[in-house]
């Protein structure tokens, strides 16, 4: 895992003693508080069921209502808020089902990366399909998507390129903090650590990422802290280094 030594920045990402209800009717998260500094790797951790998808969709504004706490980008206060004000405030979720969330099978590579930044390109009523054109394909070429043009059907790609493209439109919105929910699932080895060397590249720039992952080397070796989710609340937290796989099992199993 080709994680590289950060000098963390300021707080992108501040959480404070959140508690959510769930679409049940039920307590979904309580008392959550993390944060997330510029240039910094925050894993997410916990066992199936834990909250971790939940927690992301409600940060994005997507998921749940708020019955305590506070979600903070920047400084800046979200409450009340959908996906586009989030995307607005500078978040971005890459979903960990791309085929149900994030993707237009049936249409294009370059339709679908545009597709959450059509504002960029708009000039009055219009877009201006040269502009969008030029900048799909910098991040076609940037992320080494493999296929014919930008023409391609995303639903004609690889798993991998697949991914490659739901990355893409997530970056396309210049955001400050990505969160990534399981970004390596149904993937091969070698786009796996194209997406590492991304999220290295993100946090070199000054990005705060949030990572959900299920496996437990992923999550121990792409992150520079962790924090542990059982049964909808922390269940434990780790520095770099510190935590070992028992250790974070017995966390997610703290409130169980």
């Amino acid at each position: 895992y080709p994680r590289q030594a950060v000098t963390p920045g300021e707080v992108l990402l501040h959480v404070d003693r959140l508690t959510v209800t769930g679409d049940t009717g039920t307590r979904s998260l309580g008392d959550i508080t993390l944060e997330v500094r510029s240039g910094e790797v925050l894993g997410l951790g916990g066992l199936m069921g834990a909250g971790r998808t939940e927690l992301l969709m409600h940060i994005m504004g997507a998921y749940g209502q708020r019955g305590a706490g506070t979600v903070q980008v920047d400084g800046c206060e979200l409450r009340d808020h959908g996906p586009a004000q989030a995307i607005a405030a500078g978040l971005v979720l890459v979903s960990e089902d791309r085929k149900r969330y994030s993707l237009l099978l049936e249409k294009s590579i370059g339709f679908n990366l545009s597709l959450s930044a059509l504002g960029q390109f708009a000039s009055g009523p219009w877009i201006d399909t040269n502009r969008e054109i030029r900048r799909n394909q910098e991040l076609f070429d940037a992320l080494g998507i493999r296929a014919n043009s930008q023409q391609a059907m995303v639903g004609s790609l690889s798993g991998g390129n697949q991914q490659k493209v739901v990355l893409g439109k997530a970056l396309m919105t210049e955001p400050q903090v990505i969160l990534l929910d399981e970004p390596t699932r149904g993937i091969d080895v070698a786009a796996k650590v194209e997406v590492y060397e991304l999220i290295n590249r993100l946090t070199d720039a000054g990005k705060a990422v949030l990572l959900v992952s299920s496996e437990l080397q992923e999550l121990m070796g792409m992150s520079d802290r962790m924090v542990i989710l059982s049964n909808g609340r922390i269940g434990g937290r780790f520095d770099r280094g510190k935590a070992t796989q028992e250790r974070i099992l017995a966390a997610a199993m703290a409130h169980n």
